[in-house]
């Protein structure tokens, strides 16, 4: 072949694909323009993880081939599974049904749980607002001041219930980090938990970060709180405190943690159902990354309080797969912590 035709023959392929790109834009868009998209919430009205649902829609459109139409719509019921439920298997699977998923219903499959009928892993993860961390936390007047002090001795931590995520992270520390809490169950949410710990009735509890900052900056203004271990990254002023994953004291107890809390990794999630044809999904994720940057979303967000650390979809993909490709011995392991 004489390079001249080896070159015609080059320029042919790459004005081929350069002409599919925007094909494939085009066929979006026709798709989309005059569409509706629901956006399904597995939470009722009202709550942050609605709002922010809610104002994603509002500026996701913009930056979808077509600008269809968002309409959010609450699906409550059973932990969010009847959502997650509903999107996987009764939803349409063209790119007109998006639902943000709690962060649990990855693990609840995982684990076995109740009421799953869906397969996480085959479901279009799109992205999520933000990474969410937690952090285990104790005024230093209780004289704890790093987690050596419960691997040590007593501690009592203050939770809501057996099975929520306050009571799951202590328990998970005693059995894989070695503290000693005693878990005390009945508090009535944060602010309860807060007030535990203020008044002496416990000496540590979790709370999410960074809004602990902003429910009681005196606390970290005076120098009164210490963080014993937190969730990560290690980014500002957590950089110096261990997170979770670092503490584990075994590969497979890294495994453990990362399942029990992958739903820290997951934040808040945005997912399509399988079948979706590719180039839609591609759109979506396209879409979501671009309202993560949009001036417009980043100040209404900042006036709601919300933060912006957005995963994008195809990390929500690895997150997933990891937790669902846990060995079995490890999952029952996990199962007996979360219960």
């Amino acid at each position: 072949m004489t390079s001249s035709r080896a070159f015609a023959l080059g320029a042919l392929a790459a004005g081929a694909l350069l002409a599919a790109a925007p094909a494939r834009a085009d066929s979006v868009a026709d798709f989309y323009t005059g569409k509706t998209i629901r956006v399904l919430i597995g939470v009722g009205e009202g709550g942050g993880f609605d709002l922010q649902a809610r104002l994603i829609a509002r500026h996701m459109r913009a930056h979808i081939p077509g600008q269809p139409n968002l309409v959010p719509q609450n699906m409550a019921g059973a932990g969010g599974l009847n959502m997650a439920n509903y999107l996987y298997n009764v939803a349409p699977k063209d790119g007109t049904a998006i639902g943000m998923m709690l962060n649990s219903v990855v693990a609840l499959q995982a684990t076995e749980g109740r009421g799953v009928n869906f397969d996480a892993d085959k479901m279009a993860w799109i992205g999520s607002p933000e990474r969410m961390i937690v952090a285990v936390y104790a005024l230093k007047a209780s004289g704890i001041l790093t987690i050596d002090d419960v691997r040590r001795k007593p501690a009592i931590a203050a939770a809501t219930a057996k099975g929520a995520i306050t009571y799951i992270t202590p328990h998970l520390m005693n059995e894989l980090l070695g503290t000693k809490f005693k878990i005390i169950t009945g508090y009535q949410g944060s602010a309860s938990l807060l007030l535990a710990v203020e008044r002496g009735e416990a000496d540590a509890a979790l709370e999410a970060w960074p809004s602990f900052k902003t429910r009681k900056p005196d606390w970290f203004a005076q120098n009164k709180v210490s963080i014993l271990v937190h969730s990560g990254p290690r980014e500002g002023e957590l950089a110096g405190i261990p997170t979770f994953q670092e503490l584990a004291r075994s590969d497979d107890d890294r495994r453990i943690i990362g399942l029990v809390m992958s739903g820290n990794d997951l934040g808040k999630p945005l997912a399509a159902p399988p079948g979706v044809p590719a180039e839609r999904i591609d759109a979506l994720r396209r879409a979501f990354d671009e309202t993560m940057k949009d001036p417009d979303y980043l100040k209404e967000a900042a006036n709601m309080g919300f933060d912006v650390a957005p995963v994008r979809g195809e990390a929500l993909q690895r997150i997933t797969h990891g937790v669902l490709a846990t060995p079995k011995s490890l999952i029952a392991r996990a199962k007996e912590i979360m219960e």
